[in-house]
């Protein structure tokens, strides 16, 4: 059977690298590169840490893009850095080089270049901003014949967003952070013909990084992709933590876990809703992922972790 094609973009939060080492656990997936957006991290430090990941993994054949891509509204400081301190993780640096390529190309342009090289349409899994995906788009707008379907961790439907009001000069908390770091690219893949599926707060607020999952993860440390994942969440056990990301790239793994629901929505782009995904009747219809089985994801994730041998 064929392997599925993915080009997965990220934009180096905590919880993209465990959807890194989650992906490269499918063996139904071909992953054909990987892009990093400048967003919930510093860039270099997040595209060095993705590059030891694969190293980590022994994944060969597979290059990490940098995106010199910018958004409307920055991510704070103090997301930012935790990229700086996975990349300094001692499991991610037992090696004096890495030998993961770095892409020649700035991100948009490797993508168009991965996408115009298909024969069949490639499925791109975003954990972060849409912005490198808007911006590959504007560059070779016939690559969207080449796009599946993109799945994507953003948005907020019928919840609060996650933005902070104060924070952020009175936004309304109608947002969630992926689409207020740049609206308008949000806007700009909605107005395509792309299949779109998006795992929204409505769905993510109901799984949690828990502290009998964190039990269970301790249990299985020896293995070095669940020591890594042990000290990815030790970093943000402080505060309240879902599994955001993850649960996004576990679709890819086993769809069958979840089930959808399509709306009809708007990407708000300007004013204090700017970043909100509205349902609106004869809006962009869009899926969303709308449950899952908890139990199910749970123990594969926890399964995936402890199966892979490094």
């Amino acid at each position: 059977m064929a392997k599925q094609p993915v080009v997965f973009v990220h934009d180096g939060g905590v919880d993209d690298y465990l959807s890194t080492v989650l992906l490269f656990t499918m063996a139904h997936v071909n992953v054909l590169g990987i892009a990093v957006t400048p967003a919930d991290c510093y860039i270099e430090p997040a595209v060095s840490a993705t590059r030891k990941i694969l190293d980590l993994m022994d994944v060969k054949g597979v290059s990490v893009a940098q995106s010199n891509v910018r958004g409307v509204n920055p991510f704070p400081r103090i997301f930012r850095r935790d990229s700086f301190t996975i990349d300094h993780l001692p499991i991610l640096n037992q090696k004096d080089e890495i030998r993961t390529p770095l892409a020649p190309e700035n991100a948009p342009d490797f993508i168009v270049k991965i996408l115009r090289a298909q024969k069949e349409p490639v499925t791109i899994l975003e954990t972060g901003p849409l912005t490198t995906v808007a911006a590959a788009l504007d560059i070779a707008p016939e690559i969207e014949s080449k796009i599946k379907e993109i799945v994507w961790m953003g948005g907020a439907l019928n919840v609060m967003g996650n933005v902070d009001p104060i924070m952020e000069g009175g936004q309304d908390r109608t947002a969630e952070w992926n689409v207020y770091w740049d609206p308008p690219a949000a806007a700009r893949v909605w107005a395509t013909k792309i299949p779109i599926i998006i795992c929204p707060l409505d769905l993510t607020n109901h799984v949690p990084v828990t502290s009998a999952f964190l039990k269970q993860l301790g249990k299985q440390y020896k293995y070095p992709l669940s020591d890594f994942a042990g000290q990815c969440y030790a970093l943000v056990v402080h505060q309240d933590y879902f599994f955001w990301d993850v649960l996004t790239t576990a679709y890819i793994g086993h769809p069958e876990f979840f089930t959808l629901k399509e709306y009809e929505t708007e990407i708000i782009t300007t004013g204090k809703s700017q970043g909100r995904t509205l349902v609106k009747p004869g809006g962009r219809k869009i899926r969303a992922l709308e449950t899952v089985d908890l139990n199910k994801f749970y123990a594969y994730v926890l399964e995936s972790l402890r199966k892979w041998k490094v």
